[in-house]
């Protein structure tokens, strides 16, 4: 979960981290509503997503009218494929020097990754001969970040020194997989503040996480993938708005090579799904949102089951199947159900003897055939 700036802050101010005073404006929202700072403010355009220095969606202004026609020419815009959910409105800061702190989860070594520099802003990437990097476990962290620090100058070893340990409590009690502080505002008077920042929550974690559920509960149309799976306990990522192939996957090593695969072919798949058919228990709930959310999209002209597990069994999966159709009559486009596992035949008899209009095929390469087949008007469906 890749937290806007505004309410990453409002997380990083709640735990007395110092961050400019500033005020959000939804998109489409009334600026002249807005409790804006006084005296230079930035308008900093809220997206899930990096970049936005370069992109022009981030700009100084001077006065009101200055904010409105910042806003009136980035509202309803995308960046990098997101969308543009908002302005933060912050307070200019006057500082001496820009710094750079990032923490985050490194798979392959099964450690925090802490990276370091004398030199933030938007040429980062360009000034990374004077950073410092070292991995540590979460115990480590106090004396990694210190040998870290006292390799770097003056002012910046005073002040990473202090703000970094702090941001690593932060980091592992909310369970993230990224904090990143760039740039970090060194102030004449040897104080910091912080002038952005990146924070990605691991979503597995969410259930353990009182404020991110909050945030969730208010804000479920900034961040909708999170809110579904915290509501209904599986994954959903919309990949495509005008994708053509809705998909209903479990696993999601399997959801993703699916993907890549139909693309590959030239496709555009709607989602990425790893349902959890192993935790169905007889509901076809979870069918039934999937379902809605698919026929939510005009442009899906056939459905991709994909079920290869050794715990489901398929019979009740295709009962539920049923059950899932009948109650979103809205579907009406052809299913092509790809089925690997226990009581496949009673599953294939189940779908046969029901009025979905479903092709059973247990290879996949066959079923992806037939699903190109049904985009390019030659399908042929069976049961």
């Amino acid at each position: 979960m890749f937290l806007i700036e505004h309410h990453g802050k409002e997380l990083l101010a709640a735990h007395g981290i110092p961050v400019p005073s500033g005020v959000f404006v939804p998109a489409g929202g009334d600026i002249g509503a807005a409790r804006t700072p006084d005296g230079p403010v930035m308008v900093k355009a809220q997206v899930a997503a990096g970049g936005r220095g370069k992109a022009g969606a981030v700009q100084a202004a001077s006065s009101p009218d200055d904010v409105a026609r910042i806003i009136a020419g980035l509202d309803g815009r995308a960046l990098n494929g997101k969308p543009i959910h908002g302005f933060r409105i912050e307070q200019r800061v006057s500082f001496a020097h820009e710094a750079y702190v990032s923490l985050s989860v490194d798979g392959e070594a099964a450690r925090i990754r802490i990276l370091v520099s004398p030199e933030g802003g938007v040429d980062v990437e360009e000034n990374q001969g004077r950073a410092r990097s070292a991995l540590a476990l979460p115990d480590q962290l106090p004396d990694v970040v210190k040998e870290l620090c006292a390799e770097l100058p003056s002012p910046a070893r005073e002040a990473l020194n202090d703000a970094v340990p702090r941001l690593a409590d932060i980091f592992l009690q909310h369970e993230a997989t990224l904090l990143e502080v760039n740039p970090l505002f060194l102030l004449a008077d040897g104080n910091w503040v912080v002038g952005d920042v990146k924070l990605v929550i691991d979503d597995n974690a969410i259930v353990r996480q009182p404020a991110i559920q909050t945030l969730l509960e208010r804000h479920p149309d900034i961040y909708p993938e999170s809110a579904r799976k915290l509501v209904h306990g599986f994954d959903y990522v919309e990949v495509d708005a005008q994708g053509e192939i809705g998909l209903i996957t479990t696993g999601a090593g399997l959801s993703m090579q699916l993907i890549d695969e139909l693309k590959a072919q030239g496709r555009r798949p709607l989602n990425f799904c790893d349902i959890r058919s192993g935790q169905f228990r007889g509901d076809p709930a979870r069918l039934i949102a999937v379902m809605q959310w698919i026929v939510a999209r005009p442009g899906v002209k056939v459905v991709l089951v994909n079920i290869f597990a050794g715990i489901t069994d398929l019979a009740e999966f295709a009962r539920l199947l049923v059950q899932a159709a009948g109650q979103v009559p809205e579907l009406r486009v052809p299913i092509v159900a790809r089925l690997i596992g226990r009581n496949l035949d009673e599953a294939r008899q189940i779908l046969g003897a029901s009025d979905l209009a479903v092709t059973l095929e247990p290879d996949l390469d066959h079923a992806i055939g037939l699903v190109l087949a049904t985009l390019d008007g030659k399908g042929e469906h069976r049961g």
